[in-house]
């Protein structure tokens, strides 16, 4: 049985949460870790929900900033376990939320979900709120056909998902370090990227957002130029 760490809570941008835990894994010796970002307000959007062993320690954290139940979206990037494991159990919990995806994602996965999903278009703005949320579509990159990102156009926060995953404990909440030599060291003795066609064109329109805020769902957030780090990535990948 996994062992998790305390999870923890921490105001990353003006509303947005990063709810995290630390888990040992074999092979890692600093371990991993899985977060979750609450963006708080009239309509709150849980981006992620962690794997289903996770549920109870994640809800109790979202506990402390939201009522669980007042949830309106509960968001995803692609259909795996770390990204939505828990996505019907806060359903179950929180009655007016949906699940928030892409077409795609909806076409193959909805019969998953215990609710219908509200698809996101591509580019597609969705006010919940103070905060605006942009929805991006990014088929494979790093995997997954159905895969998207979410912008926070507020704070100029992009919710990256596997994009910068970094080994370790990751318990700093927010960081100015480079991320992208611990998480390209990561690729290199795992390559979890699908090398789609389109994905240097697709972390091109990632960049062009000019993110303040990396909200990575493994390791540490970043704060700094977004544009010049994706840009990086693109640069690795290529």
């Amino acid at each position: 049985m996994t062992t998790f760490s305390a999870t923890r809570v921490d105001e990353i941008a003006d509303g947005i949460h990063r709810i995290h835990t630390s888990v040992p894994i074999e092979g890692m010796p600093d371990g991993f870790s899985f977060n979750q970002y609450l963006i708080a307000g009239d309509e709150p959007l849980l981006f992620h929900t962690g794997p289903r062993s996770l549920f109870p320690a994640v809800r109790d954290a979202l506990s402390r900033v939201i009522p669980p139940a007042s949830l309106r979206y509960v968001s995803f990037s692609h259909w795996e376990q770390d990204e939505c494991g828990s996505l019907n159990a806060f359903l179950a919990i929180a009655p007016r939320a949906v699940p928030l995806c892409s077409g795609v994602n909806a076409m193959i996965n909805g019969d998953g979900m215990d609710r219908a999903p509200r698809t996101a278009r591509d580019g597609e703005v969705l006010s919940i709120g103070k905060h605006r949320v942009r929805w991006i579509d990014t088929p494979h990159l790093p995997h997954g056909w159905e895969s998207g990102l979410l912008f926070e156009e507020t704070t100029r926060t992009l919710l990256c998902g596997d994009l910068f995953t970094q080994p370790g404990a990751g318990d700093e909440p927010l960081v100015e370090s480079d991320i992208l030599a611990p998480s390209e060291a990561m690729r290199a003795g795992l390559d979890y990227y699908s090398h789609g066609p389109d994905s240097i064109r697709k972390i091109e329109v990632l960049a062009a957002c000019e993110p303040r805020v990396l909200a990575c769902m493994h390791g540490h957030a970043w704060t700094g130029d977004g544009s010049a780090l994706l840009r990086g990535l693109g640069r690795a990948l290529a």
